[in-house]
């Protein structure tokens, strides 16, 4: 079985705090951020969080949404616990407490009643002392051509002292790297990788107490020392350094002393508006350098092209021009005035336009790797050091061998064309990202109230300084600035470019909002609950961005081909040039060959540069990359987000998929069909004690219970409107409700306790049976009947007696079925992982089509594939996008490969023997410089892709 998931997103229980029917991947995107958290479950001053203790949890078991929301109630109800967070990613609980009031053993007892298995972690494996403390920094790294200088950059990274691990991406040229900061600083990364011979700069790093500002109006010494004052007398500010250059500072500052937006404020303030500050966006900051990056190559072709045209013009035209000709064939000294503009012209490109050429070889050797550039240093170096020793040795002798010294001016001209072009291409890898950060409002509109609370005004300030608690306000047709919740007013939001779903979404008070998405008619004032990396929206392109940071198992072929195969190119070379001189020389074939002002060794050099030149190991080192890059980017537009190049590798293959079933096959609504009575008691009375039971339970199933009880006692006797019905649910509760004591949650079973004095029951069939009572044959017949509609019983015991049951479903999604018949289409097989009893697990299975079912089981496994949607057809989207995704990398491999296994041999003269076609140096610089850019151009294809169509997969015609 392919090592592969696919779980939806299901609904956020109401029970866990939440609306069942708001944004319902939420909670699947929550990150586990030990310095945001969540909210204060009881709003604790800030004197008691002082005596507040952490626990850090590992839950198993959660397979979505529903089971974080659960998860959260859970530990939220119990006495003393102030905060929790649930990460379904990671798989772990962050909770806050008062160690007076509860233990880390309530917690897990917490957890483990709602189902689920929990363990304690230790300190040291989450937070270690501030001294030890682990940070993950992104830097942007300039002078990369293929996969061995990333190879070359990972090992440099990787041997440095404090550094934990490293990742190097070709494609977006970026790094990520692992450290201790106590034992190496950013600044000394940056240095390490310069002293390789690339250039390095550091983008973002996890720290939270570190932020970089730009300024505006940093001009004079007089402005550093008041900017200097300034932070001194700040409170909270811990330290800072003052890039007057950039006009950038970097202030490392105590987040629990002073806030982002009090730092900026106090800037402003401080020195009379002078300065002002704004936050540096690392991704603003990375499409700058991308922009750079471009401009700078396109300056450098541009002088190419002006000193080369002319050497391309004086040996292929002027001699066609009597004037031109006469005065290029006058002599300067011992030279001819054409050879010695040529050589002039010409040398300003080998060793200045063409100077990134030597650097970057130079790295290279330097570190016993080889890439591109040394091939390109070797061909132009060969050809202009001849034309150099062939026009000296003209000038004294009288006889002059021909030279070629456009041969390098071209080549470089080319390869820098090709380079270009290559920029450009892979900056539209990374549209996606683009794309995502653009959907985040520069600015937003801050409420101002006073020590009373009430509303005095408004404040426009920069997006990135929003704090959580803060109180925004949102336009008609403006974009929502921050997650958070609607504290006052009424509209619809558009959502669709997180979760896809065109349909506008209702929001009133209460309501859950998504930074990023737009407000579409009336006002809302909505108070921030996430901001900065801790929104579902920053946790999407966090993961897309680690999606392309990834290597898929197949790019391990490319690195290795790519680091034998300059030796092997110019091993190549060699043989060609030592092959075609011996045979001249042996006179193998006949002096015609050979033009009349040139030499046998003449003839062997060109083909031997033919050789180093045409070759293009980047071609391989971008195959894979680039693909992915697009891939990820593409997924994510569509609902998908891919964790990594490995999964996206492993689901083209995939022959099973297995569903979990609640909250992925079904709605993750359970709601009560039917209730039976076989006893003497009540109807109402069953209900009313049944509810009871399970009021204190935080099972979903519990929840339906409840609901369904309520309803039937209180149906057309609340007021109409919604915050009408929870007042008043709430008013009665306590009233109606009888009190539960001894309440235990018998994990996988059900509930027990006791009221009035009696033993009270409430689960399947097992916590019935396994206490001695009866199940009588009526109920029996019963009980079977509902489980074989797919229905789950709950049974009920009082005082040891059976009393009834109550018949529970979870409807199935309207696409379930559709769904697993396309996959089957596909020749994947469905399998279906449930914690239900085998009867009614068959009865599900057999209404969607799937065979193979697994009850009675906990799904634990982890996602690879993210469905931001609560839609199943997107399970076939993540195949199918896997499948042409890898299809697109064959291809791309082909085209690299057949370009060097037929361009090689060519350059080398092999068909020169029977068609006389002979490859100039030149030529085999443009072809190469062409072979990356048609690789990458062949992975930007993909951005045509397609989701496909349901009626496609299933072979149905549509009239």
């Amino acid at each position: 079985m392919a090592h592969l998931q696919l779980s939806a997103v299901a609904g956020r229980p109401a029970a866990a705090g939440g609306r069942g029917d708001e944004m319902e991947d939420v909670a699947l995107l929550d990150s586990y951020d030990e310095e945001m958290g969540m909210p204060p479950a009881g709003g604790a001053a800030a004197g008691e969080e002082e005596a507040a203790a952490e626990a850090h949890v590992r839950v198993t078991g959660m397979t979505c949404s529903a089971c974080t929301s659960a998860v959260e109630a859970a530990v939220s109800a119990r006495r003393g616990v102030r905060r929790v967070a649930v990460s379904l990613l990671q798989n772990r609980a962050h909770v806050v407490f008062d160690p007076a009031l509860a233990k880390v053993e309530d917690i897990i007892e917490a957890i483990e009643d709602a189902g689920f298995e929990a363990e304690i972690i230790p300190d040291s494996a989450v937070s270690q002392p501030k001294s030890q403390k682990t940070l993950s920094a992104q830097f942007r790294i300039g002078g990369m051509t293929c996969a061995n200088c990333v190879n070359s950059v990972e090992g440099i990274l990787k041997k440095l002292p404090g550094v934990k691990g490293a990742v190097v991406a070709l494609a977006t040229s970026l790094g990520e790297v692992e450290y201790v900061p106590s034992a190496i600083s950013k600044d000394e990364i940056v240095q390490a990788i310069e002293d390789a011979g690339f250039e390095a700069a550091f983008l973002q790093s996890s720290e939270q107490d570190k932020i970089l500002l730009g300024l505006i109006g940093l001009h004079t010494e007089r402005d550093v020392e008041v900017l200097h004052d300034i932070l001194k007398k700040m409170d909270g500010s811990r330290q800072f350094d003052v890039n007057t250059v950039l006009s950038e500072v970097e202030i490392v500052f105590d987040p629990e002393a002073v806030g982002l937006r009090s730092i900026v404020d106090t800037i402003e303030m401080g020195s009379n508006g002078r300065l002002k500050a704004h936050v540096q966006n690392p991704y603003t900051r990375g499409a700058s350098n991308d922009a750079q990056e471009a401009s700078k190559m396109l300056n450098l072709l541009r002088s190419s092209l002006f000193l080369s045209i002319p050497v391309f013009f004086i040996r292929m035209v002027c001699p066609s021009i009597p004037f031109l000709s006469t005065l290029l064939s006058m002599h300067c000294g011992p030279f001819l005035m054409g050879d010695l503009l040529k050589w002039i012209l010409v040398s300003i490109v080998q060793f200045v336009v063409g100077k990134r050429f030597y650097v970057a070889a130079f790295r290279a050797l330097r570190h016993g790797s080889t890439n591109m550039d040394v091939l390109v240093v070797l061909g132009t170096t060969a050809s202009y050091v001849y034309s150099v020793c062939a026009l000296l040795y003209g000038a004294f002798t009288g006889y002059r061998p021909p030279v070629y010294f456009e041969t390098s001016a071209m080549i470089i001209t080319f390869v820098l064309f090709g380079k270009y072009l290559e920029v450009l291409a892979k900056g539209k890898t990374s549209d996606a990202i683009k794309k995502l950060v653009e959907l985040v409002p520069s600015t937003a509109l801050l409420v101002l109230k006073d020590k009373e609370g009430k509303h005095v005004g408004e404040r426009e300030i920069d997006a990135l300084l929003v704090q959580p608690g803060d109180v925004l306000k949102v336009l008609p047709g403006s974009k929502v600035p921050a997650d958070g919740v609607v504290v006052w007013g009424t509209s619809h939001v558009n959502e669709s470019m997180i979760t896809g779903e065109s349909a506008p979404v209702p929001k009133e008070v209460s309501s859950v909002v998504i930074g990023g998405t737009i407000n579409l008619h009336g006002i809302l004032h909505i108070q921030a609950t996430k901001v900065g990396s801790g929104t579902v929206l920053s946790q999407i392109i966090s993961l897309v961005e680690t999606a392309q940071m990834s290597k898929a198992p197949i790019q391990k072929f490319a690195d290795y081909v790519a680091s034998i195969f300059v030796p092997i190119v110019i091993t190549l070379s060699i043989v060609t040039f030592s092959v075609w001189f011996l045979c001249g020389w042996l006179g193998a074939y006949p002096n015609s060959w050979v033009s009349e002002n040139s030499n046998c060794f003449v003839f062997s050099l060109m083909f031997a540069i033919s050789v180093v030149v045409i070759a293009c190991p980047c071609a391989l080192g971008l195959a894979t990359p680039t693909a992915v890059m697009v891939a990820t980017g593409i997924g994510a537009n569509h609902g998908v987000l891919v964790k990594g190049g490995d999964a996206l590798e492993r689901a083209q293959n995939v022959n099973y998929v297995v569903f979990d079933k609640t909250g992925t096959l079904t709605q993750g609504k359970a709601v009560v069909t039917t209730a039976k009575v076989f006893s003497g008691m009540d109807l109402g009375d069953f209900l009313t004690l049944v509810a009871s039971a399970e009021a204190s339970s935080e099972h979903p199933l519990a929840k339906a219970v409840l609901d369904y009880a309520f309803h039937f006692h209180f149906f057309g006797k609340l007021p109409s409107s919604k915050d009408g019905i929870e007042q008043r649910k709430d008013e009665v509760l306590s009233q109606w409700l009888l009190e539960a004591e001894d309440f235990s949650a018998v994990p996988g079973k059900g509930v027990q306790c006791s009221i009035n004095g009696k033993h009270v029951l409430v689960g399947n069939r097992t916590l019935i049976t396994e206490n001695g009572v009866t199940i009588p044959p009526e109920a029996e017949n019963f009980l079977v009947d509902l489980e074989s509609n797919a229905k789950t019983g709950i049974l009920v015991a009082f005082d040891g007696d059976f009393v009834g049951l109550m018949g529970v479903t979870d409807p199935l999604k309207r696409e379930a079925a559709v769904v697993v018949e396309g996959l089957k289409k596909l020749g994947v097989h469905p399998v279906m992982l449930t914690g239900d009893n085998w009867r009614t697990a068959q009865a599900v299975a057999k209404e969607v089509g799937i065979e193979d079912v697994r009850a009675e089981v906990i799904a634990i496994e982890a996602a690879d594939y993210v469905l931001v949607r609560n839609n199943l057809e997107d399970v076939i989207t993540a195949i199918d996008l896997s499948r042409k995704t890898f299809s697109r990398i064959r291809w791309n491999y082909f085209f690299a490969m057949a370009y060097n296994v037929v361009a090689i041999p060519v350059a080398a003269g092999a068909l020169f023997p029977f068609t006389g076609l002979q490859m100039p140096p030149w030529l085999a610089g443009a072809c190469m410089a062409f072979s990356s850019v048609s690789v990458v151009c062949s992975s930007l294809l993909l951005r045509r892709y397609r989701k496909p169509r349901l009626t496609t997969v299933l072979q149905i015609t549509v009239e």
